[in-house]
């Protein structure tokens, strides 16, 4: 199934939004700059795949090659809207550095 093109576009404003948001509060609370840009990789996984997060430990190579052919399986829409949501933790991260940088010590 296709996805229109406003759809796509509210969907990757969304992500960002979202992402920039948790981060920026993540930062806040745990005074660690990048954690939502670590911690962002394996929620993605979360949502793209099926795969109970526990069989990644006890099954790992089925449950990793699954994830691989979810992952070639992609629409460009998908990737884009994932792809958002990542730039949404690397900007939070980014915001918070120039904060820090300025004199925002409560940050």
């Amino acid at each position: 199934m296709q996805m229109a093109i406003p759809v796509m576009l509210i969907s990757m404003l969304l992500f960002f939004v979202l992402f920039f948001g948790i981060g920026f509060i993540l930062n806040m609370l745990l005074r660690m700059t990048w954690i939502m840009a670590v911690v962002y990789p394996i929620i993605a996984i979360l949502i793209i795949d099926r795969v109970k997060f526990s069989e990644y430990f006890t099954n790992p190579g089925n449950s990793f090659s699954e994830l691989g052919d979810i992952i070639s399986k992609l629409a460009v829409a998908d990737i884009a809207i994932v792809l958002s949501g990542f730039a949404g933790a690397v900007v939070s991260g980014i915001t918070m550095r120039v904060l820090r940088a300025k004199g925002y010590r409560m940050f």
